[in-house]
């Protein structure tokens, strides 16, 4: 885990940051804008800028801001709670508790999309963005009048991602129908009160005066201030409405599920919470993003970052509102952001404000840690390899058997040795032992390389650990 406060600069690094945000305001991409960086501690720095309407000018700490989407990430949660009480299977079909839903697909078979398939928008429904984001106040008969009319599906359930509002919705219903209560209700008793989120709820009319930012929607006269829609059939899908503050709680509660000194405190379990934050969609990344896997977990994105490692994230946007909450489960380090404007883009400052985070972080990180005893042992034996030559006994005790199975000694002797006789003689006493499984335990050696100069130059071992103990090598390959 890494503190704000041991990162370069911190002070200097919080003004860089608020700077970001500032110029959301100044540039007219949104009326007000409340933002808040928070480590494994919680808070350390957080601020407003511009008119959040009837909540102030700058928004405070009390500002409550629509999160939209973002609330998919409590939708989630207690589906998960459910399951883990025995109330529900997310392998069941969601017409076996939401029956009026029709399925059309495969044309001839059609199949219902289960619940874990709508949790990971895999559920084939069409993305449906504009249309549902209209749709919180629906009421239940509504509702069902919408599905019992016939819902278009755009794949075969299961097949690939593809955003659902929809399917979200069909969530919370189910939700209501095992929960006994409506989603609000649900979701306040079981998720927001016992983690103390009690700046959290659904209705922005039971908002105490002077709290709720207003939305706007930007015109050519101006910034238009939008009414208030309350709650209803689709409120599993965005209608949230909360505090930095809070928000920030949220997260950082969900992100500890990773670290190994994590308490099994509040509702949801460490694993659940994991389970969360776990690719179960792949989506194919972006043009231009340096990605190495994109996907959707359970009401929340993941994405392997080719610099950072896993991020974790989601967005909201809604009429006259904008949100984003992202944060690295490795460091600890989160940014989330509310704006006051429709579909402003609150992702854009947070992400670059993450970023900049991520990037003092790998400049203040310590040196690799020691390589456990093991792995010394094994490098040891691979430099003797190297510099004495192949021996069949050494080599069975560095490597799994499957080793040997896999590509005889004799070849792999010879292989070696050719590429000894290009590098020229190894100097034992400054091999380097690096790990490359990056957040993975025993310091990321599990997967290891061995760097071993020579005088003309420098041989790479590159190496994947077994299961079995005592640790052995099950993968090798050498090049110079």
């Amino acid at each position: 885990m890494k503190r704000f406060d041991d990162l370069p600069q911190p002070d200097a690094l919080a003004a860089n940051i608020a700077g970001i945000f500032k110029d959301r305001v100044t540039g007219k991409a949104a009326p007000a804008t409340r933002f808040t960086l928070f480590d494994a501690t919680g808070t350390v720095h957080e601020g407003g800028f511009g008119n959040a309407g009837a909540a102030g000018d700058p928004p405070g700490p009390g500002a409550r801001f629509r999160i939209a989407s973002c609330t998919k990430s409590f939708t989630a949660a207690a589906m998960l709670l459910l399951r883990d009480r025995g109330r529900l299977s997310l392998d069941e079909p969601v017409t076996r508790y939401v029956p009026a839903l029709a399925p059309t697909l495969p044309a001839g078979r059609p199949e219902a999309p289960t619940l874990r398939m709508l949790l990971s928008m895999s559920g084939g429904l069409p993305t449906d963005d504009p249309w549902a984001d209209r749709q919180e106040s629906l009421s239940a008969a509504a509702f069902d009048a919408v599905l019992r009319a016939g819902v278009r599906f755009a794949a075969v359930p299961g097949t690939r991602f593809e955003y659902s509002n929809l399917g979200y919705a069909l969530l919370g219903r189910v939700i209501e129908e095992v929960g006994g209560k409506s989603y609000p209700a649900f979701v306040t008793e079981n998720l927001l009160q016992p983690l103390g989120l009690e700046e959290t709820g659904f209705d922005p009319a039971a908002v105490p005066a002077g709290r709720m930012a207003t939305g706007f929607r930007q015109t050519e006269a101006g910034w238009q201030p939008l009414p208030f829609t309350g709650p209803g059939a689709f409120s599993a899908i965005g209608g949230a409405v909360t505090t930095t503050a809070d928000l920030a709680r949220w997260a950082n509660w969900l992100s500890e599920a990773f670290r190994p000194d994590a308490a099994e405190d509040g509702p949801l379990s460490a694993a659940s919470r994991r389970e969360m934050q776990h690719i179960h969609c792949v989506m194919t990344p972006g043009p231009g993003e340096d990605l190495r896997l994109r996907g959707y977990g359970y009401g929340l994105n993941i994405e392997h970052d080719a610099r950072f490692g896993a991020i974790v994230s989601h967005s909201g946007g809604y009429p006259g509102f904008s949100a984003h909450m992202r944060w690295h489960p490795q460091t600890g380090l989160g940014v989330l952001a509310f704006e006051n404007a429709t579909y402003s883009g609150a992702w854009i400052p947070v992400t670059a404000a993450l970023e900049r985070l991520l990037e003092a972080a790998l400049e203040s990180e310590t040196p690799a840690a020691e390589p456990p005893a093991a792995v010394r042992t094994l490098a040891a034996g691979l430099c003797r390899l190297v510099a004495d030559g192949w021996d069949d006994a050494l080599a069975d005790t560095i490597f799994l058997e499957n080793v040997a199975l896999d590509r005889p000694y004799a070849e792999r002797a010879a292989d070696l040795a050719a590429i000894r006789e290009k590098a020229g003689t190894p100097d034992v006493r400054n091999m380097k032992i690096l790990p490359t499984d990056r957040g993975g335990a025993d310091g990321g050696f599990g997967r290891f390389e061995l760097h071993l100069p020579a005088s003309a130059g420098t041989i790479v071992a590159k190496a994947l650990c077994g299961p079995p103990q005592p640790t052995k090598i099950q993968s090798i390959t050498w090049q110079l």
